[in-house]
């Protein structure tokens, strides 16, 4: 394999001079540049459109970071549907953060700011003056007008009012030691160790006489479940939503129990918003996962996603549609293949709208509520986020591999496509992106696979340039053709000069259930053939690709997959594992949720548990690693521990082979601050570059 250290002098001047040449344009007289780090972390971010009570307006909000002062800021803008015309409604200053848009009526909106409720006029330069400003910070707030209700998630201690949880935290920073006591799993979960305070969801009646608004004592929903108060059981209620009447409650919470790390139990309780009743459990008969509930709009339905697998994750996802009146409960679309992600019903009340994972897709489908029915109303790119206005047409966000995500109307029964807003114009009017291309190969156990090419920036055919080999998540995840803020965006890749390819390996959702299943015991086999395969695939049909500067990159158990590859081969010139796992053995005890790791592999202390994890263990191979590698690890990282990428580290620079760790003690399983995000891309872009002796298109350091 001849790959490079630092020098970069080979084929440097003659890919300059080939990009110069070759530069797409979008007229004549406009170069383009490519998407550099400072413009990606720049780009403007777009929210979930809120659609007024006369469906004519909606809000949304825009996010951005500035990268020289290092700030984030969000303001909320309103959009006519129908003349297109946008209209900022909140400060623009830089570090001011505004979330939760809402409508409490056709010309007063709704915001969150630092915790607090507020209201503002839609029209005239008013000031916003505050609604509620209760001791605990609240999230997730709705308004249902015809009710005067206002719901909203805070955090609390058991058989504690939001007043008495103050005292309670005054109380516990007096104490004269910190420890934290656990009998019990969960003791920590993603980012966070677990406390005694619990997301809970509460109901309050808003006064809106004259001009002072007040909020009433309000109550908490779940305060009626089982066990609530148990001090040894870390539930907390994950979602909810509100009929549109808003006299009805739905809400998500993973039932108390001491199995709560091993068990994927997560059930639906039904309540009213009015008074204490208790809640009324709709998901007992089944073990798996609920999510998504949603009311339909005459309230006498609820629909949701339920898995019917006990201790499986990544379950295929049903459709269940429960009637208030009568009590029953039935399944719709039960043959459907693939899993959807969301559930909206229709204005008329006959079908649900959803979103799913289809070949490198997330595509809008519509269900006939009665029959089952299916109708895909989109083909490309990734959609999220629908909000129907009326009978025939519905708001949703989308983006593409080459197109950031801005809000769409949607013709559902024309199924034509309109674009609303473009809030990278400005910014994006001089950058390329490039497209994806499709290819599909054969890969493991005989199974057709996907996957697709992004070019780098100035393609000249008559160059070669190295390949960048991105590896999703999961494995039970799939990558999709959308534009992503993370730190795996092709185009991120494409711009510092790389052929960039995302293959779909088995365990991918969006190509069948049987295909997300294969998985299972497989990990360390299906998906590392899949990966090798399309990389020879795509390097003996595509001539401009040099097979001896590639490079492969991945997170979570793409990290997993880069410290598998690099026991296995060595026909890649550098790696990079970001939050990888490095042992199974050791990766299993550390992890927070253990019904991932069982149902994939096994037990540790179980002989054929402990069989599997060791055939899929990268730590049995490290004699093998010689493939310098960028560790990337954070500290709060409780899916993945920082000993993970610490340990396969330690073991590359004991035997002196090249390796870097970049640490951030304040990250968890994601990089969340966007100067983070900076430093991320930074570091990987120029160990990438470093190691295939390429000179990206712009400085990178």
């Amino acid at each position: 394999m001849r790959c490079y250290s630092s020098a970069r002098v080979l084929a440097t001047l003659a890919y300059a001079a080939n990009s110069v040449a070759s530069i797409v344009t979008s007229r004549a007289t406009d170069i383009l540049q490519p998407l550099d780090i400072k413009t990606f972390h720049s780009l403007n971010r777009i929210g979930s459109p809120v659609v007024s009570p006369s469906q004519k307006l909606a809000l949304f909000t825009t996010s951005y970071y500035d990268p020289t002062e290092n700030k984030n800021t969000a303001y909320i803008s309103c959009l006519d549907i129908y003349n297109g015309n946008i209209t900022r409604l909140t400060e623009n200053t830089l570090g001011t953060f505004v979330s939760n848009p809402l409508w409490f009526d056709e010309e007063t909106i709704g915001f969150l700011k630092k915790g607090a409720l507020y209201k503002q006029p839609l029209y005239g330069n008013t000031v916003p003056s505050e609604v509620f400003a209760p001791p605990i910070a609240i999230s997730n707030v709705m308004y249902r007008a015809s009710q005067d209700i206002l719901t909203f998630v805070a955090s609390v201690f058991p058989n504690c009012t939001m007043d008495e949880c103050v005292l309670v935290k005054q109380r516990n920073a007096m104490r004269t030691d910190s420890a934290m006591v656990f009998d019990n799993l969960w003791a920590r979960h993603w980012n966070e160790w677990m406390t005694m305070e619990k997301p809970n969801v509460f109901a309050a009646r808003l006064d809106r006489t004259g001009s002072k608004w007040s909020v009433g004592p309000e109550t908490n929903i779940a305060a009626m479940l089982p066990h609530t108060a148990d001090p040894l059981t870390r539930w907390s209620v994950d979602d909810y939503t509100v009929s549109p009447a808003g006299d009805n409650m739905a809400f998500v919470v993973r039932p108390p129990a001491d199995n709560m790390t091993w068990a994927t139990n997560v059930d639906i309780y039904l309540a009213s918003t009015k008074h204490g009743s208790r809640p009324r459990l709709l998901t007992g008969q089944m073990n798996g996962t609920a999510s998504a509930p949603t009311f339909s709009w005459d309230g006498r339905r609820l629909a949701w996603l339920q898995m019917e697998t006990s201790g499986y994750e990544s379950d295929i996802n049903r459709i269940f549609i429960y009637t208030l009146a009568t009590r029953k409960t039935v399944a719709v679309a039960y043959d459907w293949d693939l899993s959807p992600h969301n559930l909206m019903w229709s204005r008329d009340n006959k079908s649900l709208f959803t979103v799913t994972g289809s070949k490198g897709r997330s595509l809008i489908v519509q269900i006939d509520a009665l029959t089952g029915h299916r109708r895909e109303l989109t083909t490309t790119g990734s959609a999220a986020s629908i909000r129907p206005i009326d009978n025939q047409s519905l708001l949703f966000v989308h983006s593409d591999t080459d197109k950031p995500a801005d809000i769409h109307m949607l013709n559902t029964q024309s199924q034509a496509i309109q674009q609303l807003t473009n809030i990278n114009a400005q910014t994006l009017r001089s950058v390329h992106l490039s497209k994806a291309e499709d290819f599909w190969f054969t890969g493991a156990h005989g199974d057709k696979v996907h996957g697709w090419v992004v070019r780098p920036f100035g393609f000249n055919r008559r160059t070669t340039y190295p390949l960048a080999l991105l590896m999703h998540g999961g494995p039970q995840q799939a990558s999709t053709q959308s534009f992503s803020h993370s730190q795996w965006n092709p185009n991120m890749y494409a711009s510092a000069g790389f052929v960039t390819v995302v293959i779909n390996f088995h365990g991918s959702p969006g190509y069948g259930q049987n295909f997300t299943n294969s998985v299972r015991h497989k990990w360390g086999d299906y998906p590392y053939v899949d990966l090798m395969r399309g990389v020879d695939y795509v390097t003996s049909r595509m001539r401009f690709i040099d097979k001896t500067r590639m490079v492969a990159l991945g997170g979570s158990f793409g990290g997993y997959m880069a410290n598998w590859i690099n026991g296995h081969t060595d026909k890649f010139c550098a790696l990079v594992s970001h939050d990888g796992k490095f042992s199974t053995i050791s990766g299993y005890y550390g992890t927070d949720e253990l019904w991932f790791p069982e149902w994939d592999l096994g037990k540790p202390w179980d002989p054929a548990g402990r069989a599997i994890l060791e055939e899929n263990n990268p730590e049995r191979f490290s004699a093998n690693f010689k493939t310098p590698t960028l560790f990337v690890q954070g500290e709060k990282d409780f899916r993945i521990s920082s000993t993970e990428s610490l340990g396969a580290w330690t073991m590359m620079r004991r035997r002196g082979v090249p390796a870097r760790l970049v640490y951030f003690p304040d990250e968890d399983h994601w990089i969340n601050r966007a100067g983070n995000s900076v430093r991320w891309h930074t570091e990987v872009l120029d160990w990438i570059t470093k190691w295939t002796n390429t000179s990206a298109p712009y400085r990178i350091r």
